[in-house]
């Protein structure tokens, strides 16, 4: 509460803008002052629009005239809807990434509660779960290995301070099983916990895994949640009720009323780094909200990040290694298919088909991994060479047999299957290369007598279709599984028994640094799903560079080695994580535009930069044109974060006086995951 002070309250409200400010407010006239905090919502005038802020902070100083100041409409909340730590998250995260403070605001805030019709306050009638609901725990005896009592007992020694974990531990060694003996700990205590996952499609089974264990109210965060089953969720993470939160990356956001421990599983996705608007780091931020909360961090992966460990190296993370599988599983052998002078049949060699039927003769079931979505990636005239191309894209249309059309699988535009070549009217199209839908076909004409379910974005589309499929290769209706990466990430398929990944040399070659990283990763978690019971596993990986060192590297040394050789080659290059990077991207309609306002931005701002910041570019992008728009980047990189940081504030000051043209977008994104989006 504030005590009455002859200068008039000010109140600093984070709005949605574009500008990276909050703006000052007086309050109501005769509002009672007494009453207002940091963390509620206001109605505000902004321009001709009546629009709902979040109070930031209450000052006794502005540097505009109190005369000059508007007074809120009304306060909406009669206690704050975000605690401090929150608010001190947003303002962290709103500095760091050099984004506008009112749209971090509006990231962490349900859509309902954002809406300028919904100005009630919010009563018992949003939430009706509220219930003073005993959390009780259900620890099966299911037995650890000795790896999983160090760790478990590592991390309950620090469950009352901050302190961040690498949990590295080999696909199937039970890191679920120590985020569970940890929660129970948690929950004893009163507190709550946050679980951070990569993808909407391992909620379901988190939650069945984690109902399984508590009988406690456990709420989920994703997009595909409808905006009120959203408010309920966050309402009852807020006031304490759920004793365990699990979400996708947004859900770094929740407030708790308790808050216990912050886990991140599958660290290493990118799908923790949000690629528009606000591009934070979940991962990174979830460290900052630890730090904020005096609670511990559990980062896991079977394949962590080269920054997570570069941070074990430093000492900054403590880590915890599960070397060995849980109970009897073993780590599947791995085997490289030579393609060179093989006989394909639509991408799949004559000799990956013999360990695919002596896998099915033994019951067991295969797994076809393709990182690559339709039926073929090229649609071509076989009498002038014309290939089927995006209209608004740098891309090749991917033909999608089945729903009989064209897709651009980067703006989404759709065009009808030509009878003829629309340049030299020739009747013979040809359809090369293979993505999911044609592996499913010619698998199903190769083996005839075996059940195939082909699992990606196009057969999962429909609410609760992907948890239906799954269910039925847990019941063993499916004898071979053609999936993308949506099959690769955390699933537990104990009667695989064989996993074949048909494109490895996509990721072989290519201008992102990173590209090699994500391969390894990929393929030791595509492999991870071979082999998790008491069937032991194979791994075969397709490829016309079997003396590539990368592959050798990781089949002969496992995922350590290839880390260790990938830091060694990171120090040389001075790259990440022994730099730091941001990208300044721009597009524009106009084909020149984009190249134009970088080139301007670096003459002028470098003018002001020092030695320690070198500058890449601007250069086109690896797709220049995209959805219509002529896109562009510039690198900065330095090896010191706060220099980058002041270089970004130099880089953004010279951007607001050049004032680019509406037509013209710009994004900021600190620390890219990728370069050649």
């Amino acid at each position: 509460m504030l005590d009455a002070t002859k200068k008039p309250l000010i109140l600093r409200v984070a709005v949605p803008s574009p500008l990276r400010r909050a703006f000052d407010y007086l309050l109501p006239k005769d509002y009672n002052h007494t009453n207002i905090m940091p963390g509620v919502r206001v109605l505000v005038p902004f321009g001709k629009q009546e629009i709902i802020g979040v109070v930031l902070e209450i000052a006794t100083e502005s540097k505009f005239e109190p005369a000059k100041l508007k007074a809120v409409l009304a306060v909406l909340d009669n206690e704050p809807l975000f605690p401090k730590s929150i608010l001190d998250l947003i303002k962290w995260t709103s500095k760091y990434y050099h984004h506008p403070i009112g749209d971090v605001v509006n990231n962490a805030l349900p859509n309902l509660l954002r809406e300028t019709t919904r100005k009630k306050k919010i009563g018992d009638e949003d939430n009706k779960y509220k219930s003073n609901q005993e959390s009780q725990v259900k620890p099966k005896t299911i037995r650890l290995n000795e790896h999983q009592k160090q760790a478990i007992a590592a991390i309950k020694n620090h469950l009352n301070e901050f302190k961040t974990f690498l949990l590295d531990g080999i696909t199937g060694s039970g890191k679920t099983e120590v985020y569970l003996r940890v929660i129970a700990e948690v929950i004893a205590a009163h507190k709550q916990a946050l679980v951070l996952v990569p993808e909407i499609n391992l909620t379901p089974q988190t939650i069945a895994r984690f109902a399984e264990c508590f009988a406690t109210v456990i709420v989920v965060f994703h997009s595909r949640l409808t905006p009120k089953e959203r408010l309920h969720s966050w309402l009852m993470a807020k006031d304490g009720i759920a004793s365990i939160i699990i979400g996708t990356r947004s859900a770094i956001f929740t407030p708790l009323k308790n808050p216990g421990i912050i886990i991140i599983d599958e660290e290493h996705d990118l799908s923790f780094k949000q690629q528009s608007g606000l591009r934070y780091s979940a991962r990174n931020l979830a460290i900052i909200r630890g730090k904020l909360e005096n609670i511990p961090v559990v980062l896991g992966s079977a394949t962590p990040c080269l920054e997570s460990i570069y941070n074990v190296k430093r000492k900054r993370y403590i880590e915890l290694t599960l070397p060995e599988r849980a109970g009897p599983a073993i780590h599947p052998s791995f085997h490289l298919v030579d393609m060179r002078n093989q006989k394909l049949k639509h991408g799949i060699a004559e000799n990956l088909l013999h360990p695919i039927k002596k896998h099915l003769a033994n019951q067991g079931q295969v797994l076809i991994f393709i990182n690559r979505r339709g039926f073929a990636p090229i649609l071509i005239c076989h009498h002038c060479g014309w290939v089927a191309g995006c209209k608004h894209c740098d891309a090749r249309l991917t033909l999608h047999q089945k729903k009989q059309h064209l897709r651009c699988h980067h703006c989404g535009m759709l065009e009808k299957i030509p009878s003829k070549c629309p340049k030299c009217n020739d009747g013979n199209l040809l359809s090369l290369g293979s993505g999911t839908e044609r592996v499913e076909a010619t698998l199903q004409e190769l083996l005839p007598e075996a059940k195939l379910i082909r699992i990606d974005r196009d057969t999962t589309r429909r609410k609760n279709s992907l948890e239906t499929m799954l269910k039925s290769i847990h019941d063993k209706e499916y004898q071979i599984l053609v999936g993308t990466q949506m099959l690769a990430k955390g699933h537990h398929f104990p009667d695989v028994t064989m996993v074949a990944v048909l494109n490895v040399d996509q990721g072989l070659f290519s201008a992102d640094f990173r590209a090699s990283e994500h391969l390894a990763q990929l393929i030791m978690q595509v492999a991870g799903r071979a082999g998790r019971a008491e069937k032991p596993g194979e791994v075969y990986l397709q490829t016309h560079n079997p003396q590539h060192p990368l592959l050798l590297n990781l089949i002969n040394g496992g995922y350590t080695s290839f880390v260790n050789n990938c830091l060694e080659e990171r120090q040389t290059a001075q790259l990440p994580p022994y730099s730091y990077l941001a990208l300044l991207h721009a597009e524009s309609k106009e084909q020149t535009a984009a190249l134009k306002f970088l080139t301007q931005v670096r003459t002028s701002a470098e003018k002001s930069l020092t030695d320690a910041i070198k500058i890449f570019g601007p250069i086109p992008a690896v797709m220049e044109r995209k959805a219509g728009h002529f896109r562009a980047q510039l690198l900065l990189q330095s090896q010191n974060r706060e220099t980058l940081q002041q270089a970004l504030d130099i880089l953004l000051e010279t951007i607001d006086k050049l004032k680019p043209k509406h037509s013209l977008r710009w994004f900021l994104d600190v620390d890219p995951v990728e370069l050649s989006g």
